[in-house]
């Protein structure tokens, strides 16, 4: 099996941590995996976007627009941006909390929350959105709204491996002292899509 999937978001998100627990579960399962990250200005919220590819018959790292199968987005804006990345018929999930860019606060531009979910909704089929950063709140600290939106991803059975093997493979990344907020944030994101139908 193949999957290609592309994670979008800004700095200070955990989007490169996530990227590198899925390309390590892909290996640990015994499949072929690429990785690629465009990381901007990471430290200062700047735009980070990370590409893994896992199956064989990959010929380089970098996913082309239209190909992706799937996108996890960490951030809104950020989400809408990724979606030349994602192939006709792909999976969005989408954290629907906002991180503005310094534009917004010195008033150089907008940021218009229900604009962004509206464009969302008309451009893909298959779309689950959920507040990541609410739900890692919830499990002890928004850290983990990483390992929130890897739970969410692991709940629709889309990865060529399962749910457990993810947790697991996440379990062994993090210190042993943070695995039980860990399992909590994974835990909740997999509540907040589960079963749900794509948003319409």
């Amino acid at each position: 099996m193949r999957l290609d999937l592309v994670i979008t978001g800004v700095g200070g998100q955990g989007n490169v941590l996530a990227s590198r627990i899925l390309a390590r579960a892909a290996m640990e399962a015994g499949l072929p995996v690429l990785t690629s990250e465009a990381i901007g200005m990471a430290q200062r919220e700047g735009v980070v976007m990370s590409q893994v590819r896992m199956g064989s018959g990959n010929y380089g790292a970098l996913i082309p627009d239209g190909g992706a199968d799937v996108l996890l987005g960490f951030e809104l804006a950020e989400t809408v941006r990724g979606l030349t990345k994602l192939k006709r018929g792909g999976v969005v999930i989408a954290n629907t909390h906002n991180i503005h860019p310094v534009s917004v606060s010195l008033g150089l531009s907008q940021y218009d929350r229900r604009q962004l979910t509206s464009f969302l909704q008309e451009s893909t089929e298959s779309l689950y959105f959920l507040d990541a950063a609410a739900l890692a709140e919830q499990a002890g600290t928004i850290k983990t709204t990483n390992i929130v939106m890897l739970g969410a991803l692991s709940a629709l059975r889309i990865l060529p491996y399962d749910a457990d093997h993810l947790k697991k493979v996440v379990l062994d990344t993090i210190p042993p002292g943070l695995r039980e907020i860990n399992q909590r944030a994974f835990a909740l994101g997999q509540e907040a899509v589960g079963g749900v139908p794509k948003c319409q």
